[in-house]
């Protein structure tokens, strides 16, 4: 066993007995009852203080190595931007140990399963199963957007103040249509839910029928992976990934242009003529 491997064990491990020790059904049941009414829920009690340290070192460690600046914007969502640096799962799962072994653990998708009411598995397309998405720049941002399955654990790694965009808008009992995804129609048909965020947060998320969008930052950076697990009635959809191929496709660099293909030659996703007016932070509840 590598030193690599031997310390993402030690994580694991710490990670579920943290699970089965420290955190009571009482914890359990009141994230479930937000949850399910709101379709997002905080669960920072979910991790130890030392296995978020570990597991944000390997974050940067990956960025620092792998990550590629893509910017786009998506017709399936109604042109909504996304802006970003990220590190797709083939790299996570070619160069981490720690990431994917947490993904992997039986234990911290048990105490998913308690906070969702439902059993939560792993998500049966490889590359929605763990990412990692770095906002910097001003205007940055993952814009209003639905997930092909049913649910997402975030970890905050870093964050903006909330005042340069350290937060989150969420519409829950939504429906994704991607003929017609109709995003005005929505927010002036369910209220608009903003949560603020700070680095060390987890939050679950209904994330297939919880209209979401991470507020564009205007300073700072923000920092997360991004964890997708699916249901069990996930397992019986014919579903499209259109949005999330294109996100992750392999960025083509323009030779006309000097300097790196991360800094100058942004990839871009352009399905879209449009793009979609999003409600400012004053249209939140």
């Amino acid at each position: 066993m590598t030193d690599g491997n031997g310390r993402a064990d030690s994580v694991v491990d710490a990670l579920e007995r943290h699970l089965v020790h420290d955190v009571p059904p009482l914890r359990l049941q009141r994230a479930r009852r937000a949850f399910l009414t709101q379709g997002f829920v905080k669960t920072g009690f979910l991790a130890p203080r030392d296995v978020k340290k570990f597991l944000a070192e390997e974050t940067e460690s990956l960025m620092g190595r792998h990550a590629v600046r893509r910017d786009g914007v998506f017709a399936e969502t109604g042109g909504t931007p996304r802006r970003m640096r990220n590190v797709r799962r083939a790299e996570i799962a070619e160069h981490g140990r720690i990431l994917p072994g947490v993904y992997a653990s039986e234990g911290l998708r048990e105490a998913l399963s308690a906070v969702a009411g439902e059993e939560v598995l792993a998500c049966p397309y490889a590359p929605e199963q763990f990412v990692i998405t770095e906002l910097t720049r001003s205007g940055d941002t993952h814009g209003w957007h639905w997930d092909d399955y049913s649910f997402a654990l975030v970890w905050v790694i870093d964050c903006p103040p909330l005042e340069r965009g350290g937060f989150v808008q969420c519409v829950p009992r939504t429906e994704w249509d991607k003929e017609d995804p109709q995003l005005h129609r929505q927010f002036v048909s369910r209220p608009i839910h903003s949560v603020e965020l700070r680095p060390g947060d987890l939050y679950f998320l209904r994330s297939d029928t919880t209209l979401h969008r991470v507020y564009p930052v205007s300073g700072g950076r923000r920092l997360i992976v991004n964890m997708g697990y699916a249901a069990r009635r996930d397992l019986a959809k014919s579903l499209s990934h259109e949005t999330m191929d294109a996100l992750w496709a392999d960025p083509v660099p323009d030779t006309a242009i000097g300097g790196t293909e991360q800094e100058n030659s942004p990839w871009r996703r352009t399905s879209c003529g449009g793009t979609s007016e999003s409600p400012d932070s004053s249209s939140t509840t």
